[in-house]
């Protein structure tokens, strides 16, 4: 028994759902990416580690997916594996009256939604942007002027051998579109969110007119990955497109 048929069957035992051969372009927004070799849904938090850790001791790489947004995969087939924490990690809960924690496979839409049910405010940029929270966590997705890492008290995350620790926001250093998860090897799997109080009905209001923008100026009817041009510092991506004659290619 190869090392990858040995960690199948050792994921199939924690209980986690696991497919063979999966095509990965039904799993991204772009809808390409040829066949892994594994793609692996643990069902609890426990289960993760568990397979996170007999992952390293079998020298076996493994990624995380959410979405699959901002996210290219190549059409070969890869020997390598992909988990992904929509079931094991998929609670939201209200710590405070202004603080949520969120688990890393929850939708950043339903983390937005419910924000405004319990008329918290701050996310509302963040309505429509189509990743998970572990992966808007990761590289501090933004939009609208607003960057989920200026709302992030502190991410718990799962380290490369299957042990669990946590870092504040201080620690995880957020930037413009970037942070250190990006190369420390974790795993986020949960992130607390501070906000503040608002008005329910207006906090809808504004995650409304922030989801017609998307849908005016991104083709959501076709596989893409919606915007996902980093800024550069002065400019605007759309301005530099248009002055270079590229605007539709």
């Amino acid at each position: 028994m190869d090392n990858l048929a040995i960690l199948k069957e050792f994921a199939e035992n924690t209980g986690a759902a696991v497919k063979e051969n999966e095509p990965m372009s039904l799993h991204t927004t772009f809808k390409i990416g040829g066949r892994t070799a594994l793609f692996i849904m643990p069902t609890s938090p426990e289960g993760f580690e568990d397979i996170v850790k007999k992952a390293y001791e079998l020298n076996i790489m493994i990624s995380l997916i959410g979405n699959g947004s901002n996210m290219l995969v190549c059409d070969e087939d890869l020997n390598r594996v992909f988990i992904n924490l929509s079931k094991a990690y998929d609670k939201i809960e209200l710590i405070d009256e202004v603080t949520i924690k969120c688990g890393a496979g929850v939708n950043l839409t339903a983390l937005c939604t419910f924000a405004c049910e319990h008329s918290l405010a701050g996310l509302e940029f963040a309505y429509g942007i189509p990743g998970s929270v572990g992966g808007a966590a990761f590289m501090n997705a933004g939009a609208y002027n607003g960057e989920v890492g200026s709302l992030i008290v502190s991410c718990s995350h799962v380290d490369k051998i299957g042990n669990p620790s946590h870092l504040t926001s201080d620690d995880i250093k957020f930037s413009y579109r970037n942070t250190a998860y990006k190369t420390n090897g974790c795993f986020i799997t949960e992130a607390v969110f501070k906000l503040r109080k608002g008005d329910s009905k207006e906090i809808r209001a504004l995650m409304d007119e922030n989801m017609k923008k998307r849908k005016d100026k991104q083709p959501l009817e076709y596989p893409s990955a919606g915007s996902f041009f980093k800024r550069p510092e002065g400019h605007f991506a759309g301005a530099l497109i248009e002055g270079c004659n590229l605007k539709g290619k």
